[in-house]
C-alpha cells in the first residue's frame, strides 16, 4: 500500500514538473509572439511584414500545440490546481485572436473596398510620411522646372 502511495506521489510530482515546463514554454512563446508582433507592426515594407507574419504563424502553431496539452490537463482529474492552466490557455487564445486579425488584415486586397477604406484612414505616422513625400516631390518638380528655365535662358 505504501509503495502504491509513493508511486502515486512520484507520478503527481512528475506531472506537475511537466505542467510547469509547458506553462513556462507558453509564457516564453507569448513573449516571442509579442516581440514578433511589435516588429511586424513597426515594419514599413510589405516583404518584411510577410516575413514576420510567417514567423508569427510558426509561433502560433507551437502555442496551439501547448494549448491542446493544457486542455487535456484541464479535463484530467489528476490535476488539482487548474487556475494556472486556465490563465495559460486564455493567453494563448488571445494571441490566436490577434494573429487571426493580422492574417485577415494581410489578406485585404489593396484595391478592394476594404483596402481602399483602409488606405483612406492611414495612421498618423503614415499620413505624416505621405505629406513629407508629397512636399519633397513637389519641391523637386519646382527645382526641375527652374533648371529648365535657366537652361533655356543660357541657350
Amino acid at each position: 500500500r505504501r509503495a502504491r502511495e509513493k508511486a502515486t506521489m512520484a507520478a503527481q510530482r512528475k506531472l506537475q514538473q511537466e505542467i510547469d515546463k509547458v506553462l513556462k514554454k507558453i509564457k516564453e512563446g507569448v513573449d516571442v509572439f509579442d516581440n514578433l508582433w511589435e516588429q511586424m507592426q513597426a515594419s514599413e515594407y510589405q516583404n518584411q511584414r510577410e516575413k514576420f507574419e510567417s514567423e508569427l504563424k510558426k509561433e502560433i502553431k507551437k502555442l496551439q500545440r501547448f494549448r491542446d496539452q493544457v486542455k487535456t490537463w484541464q479535463a484530467s482529474s489528476d490535476v488539482k490546481d487548474k487556475k494556472p492552466l486556465l490563465e495559460a490557455r486564455k493567453s494563448v487564445e488571445r494571441e490566436m485572436e490577434r494573429f487571426k486579425a493580422a492574417e485577415r488584415e494581410g489578406k485585404t486586397k489593396a484595391f478592394s473596398k476594404e483596402g481602399l477604406i483602409k488606405a483612406a484612414s492611414l495612421d498618423p505616422k503614415s499620413k505624416a510620411r505621405q505629406e513629407v513625400r508629397d512636399w519633397m516631390n513637389s519641391t523637386v518638380d519646382k527645382l526641375n522646372s527652374q533648371i529648365d528655365e535657366l537652361e533655356a535662358e543660357l541657350e
